[in-house]
């Protein structure tokens, strides 16, 4: 039986009935990186059936440095379930077992930042079909929360509903009619429901990571607010109280490639991180003249000096 920290329920895995606000938006999103093959990637597909699509996002980094990419926005009219674009979400055993799979068209982009000129990126950059098909088991505790009606966070415009957990992940990736790729290694699933602007929030950095079975963080920093957590084993989370971090950016840019970071727990334990961000790629977000940036990096993490790990480093900031 799973663990589960704050008021989330099993069924929650499942979607929810749809609310009234017109951006009303039930994202799932699931990461993966296998440190033997050096490759990882993500998944996430957000239903905004107000609005009349789901935001479906693929990415696999690949351990030259390229990455095969999509991003679009498929009609959607209700939502019953993730199943649009190509990417499918099935919940196997609720907050235990979750399948992801996605048939489709990504742009093979040599060098990713070319992404940060998305129209150019897909026009100039050759278009593959992949098969991604992935199960994820839980390895740690769910730990999140859900906003009570007129209660606290319940106007919150980014997620009034949400929750993580650290996952072991297994699979198969075919890239046209090359070989079968076994997939084996570990990640973070996430899901959310509630009315979301990616321009309601000034500025964060989600940093996941992966070191086992046993062992797991997040590192949240929205705005000034510090979160996260580390999971030890299957039951047990220990809430983050204070993270230090430093973030080394290439040159003439706001991307990020390098992160230190000194972490406080809850009950006095203080772990250093160190980062390294081994895949790169930059997107964004456009609403109403409004330009996010969200940088993200497959990064390859040091613990403590000993303890190596694998996850990803989202950086979000609004652009003037």
């Amino acid at each position: 039986m799973v663990t589960i920290v704050g008021n989330v329920k099993p069924e929650d895995d499942y979607t929810h009935p749809l609310g009234p606000e017109e951006n009303f938006n039930e994202s799932v999103y699931f990461n993966f990186f296998d440190r033997r093959q050096q490759m990882g990637g993500f998944l996430r597909i957000g239903n905004r059936a107000n609005e009349g699509y789901a935001e479906v996002t693929v990415i696999v980094y690949q351990p030259d440095g390229s990455a095969l990419f999509n991003y679009k926005r498929p009609q959607i009219s209700s939502n019953d379930e993730w199943n649009a674009g190509g990417l499918k979400v099935e919940v196997l055993v609720p907050g235990e077992r979750l399948r992801t799979t996605y048939e489709g068209s990504v742009v093979y982009l040599k060098d990713p930042r070319e992404m940060r000129e998305p129209s150019v990126a897909f026009k100039e950059n050759p278009h593959k079909r992949i098969r991604l098909d992935l199960v994820h088991e839980g390895v740690g505790p769910i730990y999140g929360h859900v906003a009570e009606p007129g209660g606290a966070g319940a106007q919150n415009e980014f997620a009034r509903a949400h929750y993580e957990q650290h996952m072991r992940v297994t699979g198969t990736l075919q890239v046209e009619d090359g070989p079968v790729l076994q997939i084996t290694g570990h990640g973070l699933r996430d899901h959310s429901w509630g009315p979301r602007y990616w321009q309601s929030t000034p500025s964060y950095r989600w940093i996941t990571g992966n070191f086992g079975d046993d062992l797991g963080m997040v590192l949240s920093i929205v705005g000034d607010r510090v979160g996260g957590v580390f999971h030890k084993g299957p039951d047990t989370i220990i809430p983050v109280k204070q993270i230090d971090l430093e973030t080394e950016y290439e040159e003439n840019t706001n991307y990020h490639k390098a992160l230190r970071a000194t972490v406080t727990l809850a009950n006095g334990e203080t772990h250093r991180v160190e980062g390294t961000v081994r895949g790169f790629i930059p997107l964004r977000n456009r609403r109403a003249g409004k330009f996010t940036h969200i940088g993200e990096g497959m990064t390859e993490y040091l613990l403590d000096g000993e303890r190596k790990g694998y996850g990803l480093s989202e950086y979000l900031d609004q652009v003037e």
